[in-house]
């Protein structure tokens, strides 16, 4: 049986951050993917400057054969109304990544033992060790496969024993721009374009990253999703955003809010990181930084515990990643208004520039008031 410090479930940024974070600390790290990679992952595909930090990426050298746009401002809007705003930093607030190439260099980079094309089938505690699919022993396990992480799972039963109405659904298409075609899709490559639904349940993108355009729609009605999607490119192809008619290569996806459906994320020798632990903000629905903080802050707190993986030892990551990501709590606006004139106030706001550089962008999206994260 072969054996490690830390197995890691779940390849993606989440788990391979945490590798990487373990591997210079020296711990003997392995991680297990379902996936073979490159693999494609349901996202728009960008990273703020602060991630970058976090990871201490070479923005030079990543860029070097992979898609890195850099992204200086947004376009905003409402969907079906034809005013719209757009904001310009002069200069990069966010990186353009394809998930495919980003999330197979951090696997790579992390230094850990990597075994793909290896679901978690089976799991179990023994003599104060882990034994998973009967082959792999480790005294520490991270649960790191997403919203459906098999270690998750195990920790808080299926997904559909949750709440759904913290869910968040998604539908995805990115592809490339085939040749002669670059003059149907008007995105400029630096200046993504947000529009939210009218019911502000919902907001679509479509995101030019040099040879590549991402159309995408998020909702927390899973049941609109489809129609909200149509509703939404065909918006954009009135706008002359993008051509009409176009069979898009739709993917789906699903993920938890921070904070409101609470999963238990520790256990004896056991931790949850990133969309397995349901860390998505609740504003923007990014998991990405999420992901790869709670990927830090895991790591730092398995180093800490010096080879004792006891629940009180590994208590500290929960507390740690509530400080750094918040509570989730609505605004008192939104108890002193109904729905209806909430929304309806909302959709003035989005049409204001200072709100939307100012709350919109900079406190929801890019959480530019966050400095990168420091583990020691």
């Amino acid at each position: 049986m072969e054996t490690c410090d830390v197995l890691i479930a779940g390849g993606g940024p989440a788990g391979s951050t945490c590798a990487w974070a373990l591997r210079k600390a020296g711990l003997d790290v392995m991680v297990v993917d379902r996936s073979s990679f490159p693999r494609d992952k349901v996202c728009a595909g960008w990273i703020t400057t602060q991630v970058a930090a976090e990871l201490e990426l070479d923005l030079d050298a990543y860029g070097q054969g992979r898609t890195l746009q850099a992204i200086t401002g947004f376009r905003t809007g409402v969907i079906g109304r034809e005013r719209d705003v757009e904001i310009e930093y002069g200069r990069p607030v966010s990186y353009g990544i394809r998930r495919c190439e980003f999330d197979d260099y951090l696997l790579r980079r992390s230094g850990a033992r990597v075994e793909l094309g290896a679901p978690v089938t089976t799991l179990r505690r023994e003599g104060g060790c882990w034994i998973v699919n009967d082959q792999l022993r480790a005294s520490m396990l991270v649960g790191a496969g997403g919203h459906f992480c098999s270690v998750a799972q195990h920790v808080n039963g299926p997904p559909a024993a949750l709440d759904g109405s913290a869910l968040v659904v998604a539908r995805e298409a990115e592809f490339a721009i085939g040749p002669g075609d670059a003059a149907l899709f008007t995105t400029r490559p630096e200046t993504p374009e947000l529009f939210f639904s009218q019911d502000l349940k919902g907001y679509g993108w479509c995101f030019r990253k040099q040879g590549y355009v991402n159309v995408g729609f998020g909702s927390l009605d899973r049941h609109l999703l489809p129609q909200a999607t149509s509703d939404f490119t065909t918006f954009l192809a009135r706008r002359g955003t993008i051509p009409a008619r176009r069979n898009w290569p739709w993917r789906g996806h699903a993920y938890l809010l921070h904070e409101q459906t609470p999963r238990r994320i520790v256990g004896e020798g056991l931790v949850l990181i990133g969309d397995a632990a349901g860390l998505a903000y609740p504003r923007s629905g990014e998991g990405i930084r999420p992901a790869i903080e709670s990927g830090l802050i895991a790591a730092s707190t398995i180093v800490e515990a010096e080879g004792r993986y006891t629940c009180d030892r590994l208590e500290p990551y929960q507390s740690r990643l509530r400080r750094r990501l918040g509570a989730s709590t609505p605004p008192a606006l939104s108890r002193l208004l109904p729905p209806a004139a909430l929304a309806s106030c909302a959709r003035l706001l989005l049409g204001v520039p200072l709100f939307v550089r100012h709350i919109v962008l900079d406190r929801w999206f890019l959480h530019a008031h966050d400095s990168a994260l420091a583990v020691s």
